[in-house]
């Protein structure tokens, strides 16, 4: 039996970026960011934010944000932007009793200077 497949209409992605060095280094550091989240290093999550974000949140929110959950991922996508500054729509991922529960969000990264990159929003 043939099955009939209807046609979908697929948006394509925006442009990338030019790949210049400044969003390599903006991507990495969301990466890193992501990957801290992940394995519940608040030390290092810590280190990667920015002096505002920094000082704007308190810590126990930042404590329950890394809090270590069994198992969970992110997904990252492309991100915009200019040289200083890059957004990177996001979703973090966990699993809570067998399902997947996923979290939309962005994660925003600027310069601080001297190629040094910071998160400036927290997802």
């Amino acid at each position: 039996m043939a099955l009939a497949h209807g046609s979908k209409k697929h948006t394509p992605l925006p442009p990338a970026p030019a790949a210049d060095a400044t969003y390599v280094s903006a991507l990495a550091l969301a990466n890193r960011f992501l990957f801290a989240w992940q394995a519940g290093d608040l030390e290092t999550g810590t280190l990667l934010l920015s002096d505002a974000v920094r000082h704007s949140q308190n810590a126990e929110k930042f404590e329950e944000f890394f809090a270590s959950g069994s198992n969970r991922s992110y997904e990252i996508t492309r991100g915009t932007g200019n040289h200083g500054r890059y957004r990177f729509p996001i979703v973090l991922v966990s699993s809570q009793g067998g399902k997947a529960r996923r979290k939309y969000s962005e994660i925003v990264v600027v310069n601080t200077g001297k190629n040094d990159w910071a998160v400036d929003k927290l997802p």
